[in-house]
């Protein structure tokens, strides 16, 4: 790790200044990926401005939402009881994303902005990476890619987006409240990823300098049946193969409201529109499920290495609405 110097801000407005005028400045809050980086030499920031005793914590609770501080950890929203009865999916995704020590330091706001877990991208003695460096190659497409993405992709990158959490909160329409040099501005989290096109370096909608203060997130109505289904290689600490996060709303036997996102298969946490589609309006259960599943993989681009991924994120899916179809919340 080269030396860098540290700043403790004093409020939100000196954090993004210090930040926003500095090209070689990053936040740091938890840093249980961000320092992970900065010693393998990926990520060599000059300054790291420490924003971790700003009043960016705490859950507050409205009728329809929750807002989350962007320093709340993993543990502390995991352990709120509304999200415990409402929001089941979100805390499941939650305890199965990180290690209970790594879960009491990580922040939300990290967690949504944590980088690929791209074995090319994470040691800098490669050098075909786009996302590190533009311009110069993917060794991934052409090298091992079995934890690579599969929707979402393109011929600069196939790097996976590996948040647990981000999945349940896409499916919600979740939205990201951040504080710039021109102000507060909010952003739907659908639309605050970008996938990697010809620009995987730019992996997000924010501007130099932004900061996540909070995440808003929109209750689903009582008696909503939601899970999360994770499949790993090994049950504890490792990243998705594939997920899936499905939020069922019944009605006299039909489901009237389906939200469905995908882990583990995406360049960015993948909503299922299509899936949704497939769901609205009909009978729960296995044909159903696996209609949807099948038209949540449209335009799945694998690799050879990636191909079981296919089948194996469409039968994650079926399995996950199946336990939700089951389960009230």
């Amino acid at each position: 790790m080269r030396p860098f110097e540290y700043l403790r801000a004093a409020d939100a407005a000196q954090a993004v200044a210090l930040v926003g005028a500095d090209p070689d400045a990053s936040y740091l809050a938890g840093g249980t990926t961000q320092l992970d980086l900065m010693k393998d030499g990926v990520f060599e920031p000059e300054r790291l401005v420490d924003i971790t005793r700003l009043p960016l914590g705490g859950i507050t609770h409205t009728g329809t939402s929750i807002r989350v501080g962007a320093l709340t950890s993993m543990e502390e929203l995991a352990a709120d009881p509304v999200v415990r009865e409402r929001l089941p999916f979100v805390r499941e995704a939650l305890l199965l994303g990180a290690s209970t020590q790594l879960r009491n330091m990580a922040t939300i706001g990290g967690n949504l902005l944590q980088r690929a877990r791209c074995r090319y991208f994470r040691d800098p003695t490669v050098a075909a990476c786009n996302k590190r460096a533009p311009g110069s190659g993917c060794a991934a497409i052409t090298g091992a890619h079995r934890m690579h993405a599969i929707l979402g992709t393109s011929d600069h990158c196939i790097a996976l987006h590996a948040s647990d959490v981000a999945v349940p909160l896409v499916a919600l329409d979740a939205l990201v409240h951040v504080q710039g040099a021109d102000g507060v501005r909010t952003i739907p989290l659908t639309r605050f990823y970008l996938p990697p096109g010809e620009t995987p370096n730019i992996e997000n909608t924010l501007v130099r300098g932004e900061l996540i203060t909070a995440v808003e997130i929109p209750l689903p109505p009582r008696g909503t049946r939601s899970h999360y289904l994770k499949v790993r290689d090994r049950v504890s600490y490792e990243f998705a193969l594939t997920s899936a996060g499905a939020a069922l709303i019944m009605d006299d036997g039909v489901i009237a409201e389906a939200r469905v996102a995908l882990g583990g298969v995406g360049t960015i946490p993948w909503r299922a529109w299509d899936a949704e589609d497939v769901l609205r309006g009909s009978a729960p259960g296995g044909e159903v499920f696996r209609s949807a599943a099948e038209a949540a993989l449209t335009g799945a681009r694998p690799l050879p290495g990636t191909a079981f991924k296919v089948e194996l994120a469409e039968r994650t899916l079926v399995r996950a609405l199946e336990t939700a179809a089951g389960a009230g919340s």
